[in-house]
């Protein structure tokens, strides 16, 4: 494959009116199966109106960017590389969709707002009791409002990191970057990693089942025995006590 690609930029090098367009589009067939796993995988934690061939059109695009900048001196694998390119894709084509609605926007903030106020005022991480008595609900409201709030990401919302560290930024690794981003980059993933830390056992262990063995909330469910709407709490309030974290770094 790494000659593949080659071969496709050095006829690009010549002139674009001479590229070889058919073994470019060999190429794009040959790992659009790539796109189609990706998307499915990110699909399944996304609400059902979310448009599948919408993502995969964004996925193609960054296959295409992956074919057209890949440089195999680097001594990068170029399935990761088009992996992350695609990736990046998707979530810049979900970002415009802004698949959010206002009202799960509107009580994301308001939970977050409510931790940050409690964690000031007590000096430590509220419960959930707290969180809820800080907004004027009651236990179960607040828990259906962190049900709700399935599929957000740490960065899919307004305002919430730096522009430094948008999706394209951080998939772009092959690239230089200056260092005042990747010194934002670095610090990011530290409070990241000590607030992944200081998350309870099961928080933790959604997290890692989630974003790295890359399981759905379903599977997860059936692995700890416990129902997808219970796991579905836990991943939203480890997000949201993370997303915490990132606004206070933002706005300090």
């Amino acid at each position: 494959m790494k000659a593949g690609v080659y071969r496709y930029q050095q006829n690009s090098r010549i002139g674009r009116e001479t590229m070889d367009k058919k073994f470019r589009e060999e190429l794009i067939l040959e790992y659009a199966p790539l796109v189609k796993k990706i998307v499915d995988r990110i699909a399944i934690r996304l609400p059902p109106n979310i448009s599948k061939d919408e993502l995969a059109s964004g996925g193609i695009m960054g296959l295409v960017d992956a074919i057209d900048k890949y440089d195999q001196r680097k001594g990068t694998q170029f399935r990761t590389y088009a992996t992350l390119r695609i990736k990046g894709a998707i979530l810049d084509e979900l970002r415009k969709m802004d698949w959010v609605s206002r009202s799960i926007r509107r009580d994301i903030h308001k939970i977050e707002d409510a931790r940050r106020t409690i964690g000031v005022r007590l000096g430590r991480e509220p419960d959930d009791f707290e969180v809820a008595e800080e907004m004027g609900i009651d236990l179960d409201s607040y828990h259906r409002m962190t049900t709700r709030a399935q599929g957000i990401g740490l960065f899919s919302l307004d305002g919430t990191v730096p522009d430094c560290f948008d999706s394209k930024d951080a998939t772009r690794t092959a690239e230089a970057s200056s260092p005042f981003n990747a010194l934002k980059r670095k610090e990011l993933k530290q409070i990241i990693a000590e607030t992944l830390k200081k998350l309870s056992e099961k928080e933790q262990l959604v997290m890692s089942l989630y974003y790295f063995d890359e399981l759905t909330l379903k599977e997860i469910a059936q692995v700890l025995n416990l129902t997808e709407s219970r796991i579905s709490q836990i991943h939203s309030k480890a997000i949201i006590k993370l997303r915490v974290k990132l606004r206070s770094y933002d706005e300090g």
